[in-house]
Parts: structure tokens; C-alpha cells; sequence
């Protein structure tokens, strides 16, 4: 018998929805204590000064895309197209799928009261992140997490903390890159770069899992393409300010791919959806910097939008935390999914 009201809200980065709201997206941004741990007395001025001076050049990217981020329609069909495939299973008699920002609308305060308003019998929090981070599916569980009590929402809720080894998520990635492998002509000469989204490295150094988790994705995708002797590196893009970063960074690889006469199939293995560090960092930019290195063939895998079986991985780990009712994390090994050396796991936060 199928169970009653269920919530599903998916979590993303939000981006601006015009040029004006470049600069208070971006205060957003630096003022999250999960990116600057600052004190508020000290963070909030310094979010107003990097705001004003980042806005600029984020304007310019965002003209390249029309002067706006596509991340939230894409996010609102990937919400459809999981809330169609969660209803189909007939698990629970009525399905509604959500969508919250993290840095600007629809904000998870105004989310929450909507959810409420749905009176559901049990929500699942579903960050589109795949590997999770303090930075990013952190962030988002914690600001609901106050939205939520504000808004009464009194439902039980479970959250998919991450899924980077889920069988369907691995597939459509597995999928993508075959058919970018076969537009190169073939594995032979090709080096595929595995680009993810790069953190400061003391954020790492205190126990966030995320580089971790990436390159066990990777390593899943690559064993599951089943192609033997493949060139393949993971690296890291998106890299601001003065902090060292975790890496080799992906415009390094890039030249250096460009030195040892390869052709590049790009992987956006941890962006689940096109934005600006898809649609113009790496295919104006980094091509750009392909070509100047010498790069004869530069293949950008999309992003897996609404690829069928990236939709089935969704359904697949949000009915699994529908059935824990609580929690964050289903078990893994050790209890959990992230070795006990990463302290800052899901398990390790509190949401």
C-alpha cells in the first residue's frame, strides 16, 4: 500500500536572475559562514567589499549567458522530471518536489513555507550535489534547517547527504562520456580530464570528504566505461582568491594534455546541471586555452541534466532516505559512508 504526502526539496547554488542581482548574489555567497568562517562582525563588511569587486567580472560572465543563470529552470526540470519518476513508483500516494537556492531565489525560507503548506507526511532534503562538502550540501542543510522550524514544518525529514557511488548516477555519467570517447574518434590519444569545482585546501585539511569522494566517483566511472589502459586525471577548476587550492587545477592539465599531443574529453564530474563554470569556464575559456596549447580535439561532456538514468539515481536515493525517515546518512562500512578520518562528513555536522 503506498505511504501518503511526500516532500522532496532539491537544494542547488541558485545564481542570479538578472545583472542586478549579480552583486547581492555574491554578498550571499561570501557571507555564508560555510565559505568565510569569519566572525559576522567581521564577515559581513568583508562579503559588502568582495561583492562589490567581484560583481564586475561575474557580470561579464553572466552576459554570456544572457545576461542571467540558467541553473534554476534547469534545476525546476530536473525537480519534474524526478517528481513524474517518484510518483510513477508508487511508494507514496501523492509526490511534490521542491526547489531551493542556497544564494538566491527561491531561498529555502520561502520554500519552507511552501512544503508546509503541502502538509506532507515526510519530507526528504535531496541536495544536487553528489559528493557532499561543509561548503555546499552543509550549507544548504543547515540554513533549511532554520527556515524549516520557522516555518512549523513539523513532518518528519530525512537528507541524502550524498550518493557519488549510486549505480544510476555512475551509469550516466558512464553513458556521456562513451558517446564524448566515440565523437574523439576513440580512446587512442584521448586524455580525459574529470573536472570538479576546487575547494581551498585547509577546508580539505580539517576533514571535509569532498575531494575524496570525487575521485571515488571518478574511479567508479572510469571502471564502469570499462576501457582498458584509459588516460584519464581528475583536477579542479573555479579557483578565487589567494588561498591555495586543492588540485592539479584543470587549466594546467589542459596545457599540459596540449604538450604531450592529446586530445581532451572534458567530464563536469561533480556539476549536475549547466552554469557558469560549465557553459563559460569551460566551454569559452578553458576551450580557448585548449586551443592555444595546441589541443587538436576539446570535448565537453554536458552536464547530466535530465538524463534518464541520473533522474532513476535521484528517485532511487530519495525513496531510500523516505524509508530511514531521520537521519543524513545511510550506513556504509564503518557506519557511514566516509571513512572515520574525514570528520566533517555529514554524520560529523549538525543538520
Amino acid at each position: 500500500m503506498a505511504g501518503g504526502r511526500l516532500a522532496v526539496v532539491l537544494f542547488n547554488l541558485g545564481g542570479p536572475d538578472s545583472p542586478e542581482a549579480v552583486q547581492p548574489f555574491l554578498f550571499n555567497l561570501f557571507n555564508d559562514p560555510a565559505i568565510i568562517g569569519a566572525p559576522s562582525i567581521v564577515r559581513w563588511p568583508l562579503a559588502q567589499l568582495l561583492s562589490r569587486r567581484r560583481a564586475p567580472v561575474a557580470k561579464a560572465i553572466y552576459e554570456e549567458m544572457g545576461g542571467r543563470s540558467p541553473i534554476v529552470p534547469l534545476t525546476q526540470q530536473q525537480s519534474a522530471a524526478l517528481e513524474k519518476a517518484l510518483g510513477a513508483s508508487g511508494e507514496w500516494s501523492e509526490v511534490k518536489c521542491f526547489v531551493a537556492m542556497r544564494y538566491w531565489h527561491p531561498r529555502a525560507a520561502d520554500v519552507a513555507r511552501e512544503v508546509a503548506g503541502f502538509a506532507p507526511d515526510q519530507v526528504v532534503l535531496l541536495p544536487l550535489y553528489p559528493q557532499f562538502s561543509t561548503t555546499t550540501s552543509g550549507s544548504s542543510l543547515r540554513e533549511w534547517k532554520t527556515a524549516a522550524a520557522k516555518a512549523g514544518l513539523g513532518a518528519p525529514s530525512a537528507a541524502v547527504c550524498c550518493h557519488p557511488l549510486e549505480k544510476d548516477f555512475v551509469a550516466a555519467h558512464r553513458d556521456l562520456l562513451r558517446q564524448a570517447i566515440d565523437a574523439a574518434g576513440g580512446p587512442e590519444d584521448v586524455r580525459v580530464l574529470f573536472s570538479a569545482h576546487g575547494l581551498p585546501k585547509k577546508i580539505v585539511a580539517n576533514g571535509d570528504p569532498y575531494e575524496w569522494q570525487v575521485e571515488e566517483t571518478t574511479k567508479a566511472v572510469v571502471a564502469a566505461l570499462g576501457i582498458a589502459g584509459l588516460d584519464w586525471v581528475n583536477c579542479y577548476q573555479s579557483r578565487v582568491g589567494p588561498l591555495e587550492w586543492i588540485g592539479p587545477t584543470t587549466d594546467n592539465e589542459i596545457q599540459r594534455a596540449g604538450a604531450d599531443g592529446k586530445k581532451i574529453v572534458l567530464v563536469p564530474i561533480a556539476f549536475v546541471s549547466e552554469h557558469s563554470e560549465t557553459l563559460v569556464e569551460l566551454d569559452i575559456e578553458y576551450k580557448a586555452l585548449a586551443e592555444e596549447a595546441g589541443v587538436e580535439t576539446y570535448i565537453r561532456v554536458p552536464a547530466l541534466g535530465c538524463a534518464p538514468a541520473y533522474i532513476e539515481s535521484l528517485a532511487t536515493v530519495a525513496l531510500d532516505a523516505a524509508k530511514r525517515s531521520q537521519g543524513t546518512c545511510p550506513d556504509g562500512a564503518e557506519g557511514r559512508f566516509c571513512p572515520q578520518t574525514f570528520t566533517r562528513c555529514a554524520l560529523a555536522q549538525t543538520i
